[in-house]
């Protein structure tokens, strides 16, 4: 046993994971590899090459990084419940009117709760990723912050992972810039992983197109939602649509219907198959509420406080006043902001610390 500790690294073939994996073992831990296997690319049909972390020659890489460096290396395949928690909530997300978050469902009930299961089963007393994120513990809690990058900062998908699993977790190239890791890389003779291009889509949906993923998971979506109508805020019909799954909030390109005046998506009705159009500033919205709130950083909220709220993954961010009521986080703005859209998660800040998170459960309309 080495001094340091027995650390599992999940490593998914690409140049974070396996710069991460190399420099825990070189600083002298003793470093397990695994890879996840999430999703089987041939029941997807896309036309796009089998690419990301689920693909043959990633799993292959990252086996040719353990073998080289002299570590065990295993294959998880964790493709039911990957289908269980992540497709079929995508899926059901979507017919719900919402946007949702499928990066955050995976890493908060399927990454995360394997490796530590897994962990526990090979004696590793750490788990290891290669998210652009810090992590500490303070005050009994293990509290995740932005990584140095913050072009390239992570952290905003990782609000729903527990204490438990967070408090064995480390992030090794979390204080790096990403320009470094590939220096890194290149140092370690790993060239090909360095020149690697990166993928920002959705691992299950290689090709991007989620509307003709939604029709092969359910075929009769065409027939049972065509004819819906575009209406504005006060139920005028403005034309037609193609059903609303296959709408999001603050779309305005893919409408296919002229309006004299750019029109954006404002709200999604699934009982009536309608989706609002509405102006910029009809888009616009204040309030919120969120739900499955986790906390990070406290373990609750004994009064409203300031906080930074980023609402996408690519948001700068808000400041906003945030109260705990109940199980849901109130959130004001200080500031208008657009494309409020429900499903999607909520993260909180206090400077780069993560407050916690949640999903977005509806913008209030302000009269």
């Amino acid at each position: 046993m080495s001094k340091n500790g027995r650390v599992l690294v999940a490593m998914s073939g690409g140049i974070d994971s396996s710069v991460a994996a190399i420099m825990l073992h070189e600083q002298g831990y003793e470093v397990v590899g695994i890879t996840m296997k999430t999703w089987d690319y041939a029941t997807s049909n896309s036309s796009k090459k089998e690419t990301g972390c689920c693909s043959l020659d990633s799993i292959n890489d990252a086996r040719s990084i353990a073998v080289r460096y002299g570590f065990p290396h295993y294959i998880l395949d964790i493709r039911g419940e990957f289908g269980e928690h992540v497709i079929d909530n995508f899926v059901d997300e979507y017919l719900a009117g919402r946007t949702p978050n499928p990066c955050v469902m995976c890493n908060t009930h399927i990454k995360w709760e394997a490796l530590l299961k897994r962990a526990d089963m090979l004696n590793c007393e750490f788990i290891a990723t290669g998210h652009y994120a810090k992590i500490r513990m303070e005050n009994n809690r293990a509290v995740i912050s932005r990584g140095h990058d913050l072009s390239k900062d992570q952290s905003y998908v990782l609000w729903g992972v527990t204490q438990e699993c967070l408090t064995r977790t480390m992030f090794p190239v979390g204080g790096f810039e990403k320009s470094v890791i590939k220096q890194m890389a290149r140092d370690m003779d790993l060239h090909e992983l360095a020149n690697k291009s990166e993928s920002y889509e959705i691992c299950f949906i290689p090709d991007n197109d989620y509307r003709s993923f939604l029709k092969n998971r359910v075929p009769e979506l065409d027939k049972k939602l065509v004819g819906g109508n575009f209406i504005d805020k006060d139920g005028k019909i403005l034309g037609q649509h193609k059903g609303y799954p296959f709408y999001t909030i603050g779309q305005r390109k893919g409408l296919e219907v002229a309006f004299g005046e750019p029109m954006y998506v404002t709200e999604i009705k699934p009982d009536s198959n309608s989706v609002v159009l509405g102006s910029i500033e009809e888009l616009k919205k204040q309030e919120m509420t969120v739900r499955n709130i986790n906390f990070i950083k406290y373990n609750s909220l004994l009064a409203p406080m300031e906080a930074l709220t980023k609402i996408r993954y690519k948001d700068p961010g808000t400041m906003s006043t945030i109260t705990q009521i109940g199980d849901e986080m109130s959130v004001l703005f200080h500031q208008p902001v657009t494309g409020i859209a429900p499903g999607q998660s909520a993260v909180f800040y206090e400077g780069d610390d993560v407050i916690g998170g949640g999903f977005i459960n509806k913008p209030i309309i302000n009269q």
